[in-house]
């Protein structure tokens, strides 16, 4: 996960370069600062967005972003279930996201952005049903988990849409940005 200095390749030793970790926190504060701004929408969010932009322009480096990003939420809202919620949603959607990093399709990337609003009730359920059992016991709690999940649709039909939306607009600007960015900053 960590990058080699050209120095340090033959000795297996990793670390992280100052830029690194420069790029890192403005990613981490470029999410927080999204998702703030947009909070008083209902399951409208940029987070989705700047999570699949990262993992797509720079690559290793998203997988310090969600962890930091979730700190930083717990440290402004403190702790709760959906910290947990956080734990499986977002690196799902990283995953996902680093699996076709690749290719470069803003209609691609519309439908897994999308998908991923969509089912984001599902992956918050997960967390959900399994305190629901160790609390209430298998039936009761698949059944609390199951009636959650299905009253949250109207919310994650709303997050598809959106995160849809702000994908297909978003990504070929952010993209050619980026580029322009790294080009410029390599010279």
């Amino acid at each position: 996960m960590f990058m080699k200095s050209n120095s340090e390749k033959g000795r297996g030793h990793h670390s992280l370069s100052a830029r690194d970790i420069a790029l890192i926190g403005m990613m981490t504060a470029v999410v927080v600062v999204s998702k703030e701004a947009l909070s008083f929408l209902a399951n409208i969010e940029l987070v989705s967005f700047w999570m699949i932009i990262y993992a797509i322009c720079f690559g290793w480096r998203v997988w310090f972003v969600v962890p930091l990003f979730i700190l930083t939420e717990c440290s402004i809202y403190s702790l709760g279930i959906w910290n947990i919620m956080y734990l499986v949603a977002w690196p799902v959607l990283v995953i996902v996201a680093w699996i076709f990093r690749r290719i470069d399709s803003a209609w691609l990337w519309s439908i897994i952005s999308g998908a991923f609003g969509l089912s984001y009730g599902f992956l918050c359920t997960i967390v959900y049903a399994a305190i629901a059992v160790f609390n209430s016991g298998i039936s009761v709690g698949l059944t609390s988990a199951f009636a959650w999940w299905v009253a949250g649709i109207p919310y994650d039909i709303v997050h598809c849409i959106g995160n849809f939306v702000i994908m297909l607009v978003l990504y070929n600007p952010m993209r050619k940005a980026i580029k322009i960015i790294k080009t410029e900053d390599s010279e």
